[in-house]
């Protein structure tokens, strides 16, 4: 299984759920925090990152180009 870093520009989330809902594994959710637009962005914590299989469905279901998928 790969090893990945999922990256999110959370101050430009407007927090529409796409990547949530087609997260193979279910590791995205909201966060607590707002951002600057008012938005609970999207995210993925340090502790579910490892179960993260590099599908990079998430970053192609973004419209604002939020997300950032690397293999390491």
């Amino acid at each position: 299984m790969p090893n990945a870093k999922v990256t999110f520009r959370e101050e430009r989330c407007k927090g529409c759920g796409h990547c949530i809902a087609v997260c193979p594994k279910k590791i995205i959710n909201f966060a607590d925090k707002l951002n600057v637009k008012g938005y609970h962005p999207a995210t993925v914590t340090e502790d579910k990152m490892s179960e993260c299989v590099a599908c990079a469905s998430c970053a192609r279901i973004c419209p604002d180009y939020v997300i950032t998928v690397e293999k390491e």
